[in-house]
């Protein structure tokens, strides 16, 4: 039987939720426990306040039958560098945290989220979207059309 997946945006009041999924997530990517800071939470909480002032943050929930079963964030892309280019031109938005639960992965969730970021992205004038994927998710992305980028990175660590 099809469940139905009801995703929603979600309120100040359930950020906690964003902040538990972002952490399972680090856990999933295999960041050892002690390798994340004891106030993680409160550090991501904080995070997402700024970007709720300042850079069209929005957040996202999945449920099945009551139960949360994921999540994902978006907001405008703050960048790595001065941007002096016009925003009709090019504006950024982020994608960053998607997470689906063990038991419901493989069913479209994290498409059905990533989709719903996409279209708050559009609203907000955002001309492309940006994300940092994992190797379980970059078949995901690559479904919705997302392309490797010429990103480069050397591990000092």
């Amino acid at each position: 039987m099809q469940q139905t997946i009801i995703i929603q945006a979600v309120q100040s009041d359930e950020d906690i939720l964003i902040s538990e999924h972002f952490y399972k997530m680090w856990i999933d990517v295999g960041i050892p426990e002690d390798g994340i800071e004891d106030n993680w939470q409160e550090i991501i909480i904080q995070f997402i306040e700024n970007a709720r002032q300042n850079l069209f943050y929005q957040s996202f929930l999945a449920e099945i039958d009551g139960v949360i079963v994921g999540s994902t964030s978006c907001q405008l892309y703050a960048g790595l560098y001065p941007n002096a280019i016009k925003s009709n031109y090019r504006q950024f938005g982020y994608i960053w945290g998607v997470y689906v639960e063990p038991e419901y992965r493989r069913k479209g969730i994290a498409k059905q989220l990533t989709n719903t970021a996409i279209e708050h992205l559009k609203n907000i004038g955002c001309t492309r979207i940006i994300l940092n994927a994992s190797p379980d998710g970059k078949p995901v992305y690559q479904s919705l059309a997302f392309v490797e980028s010429n990103a480069m990175h050397l591990d000092l660590a």
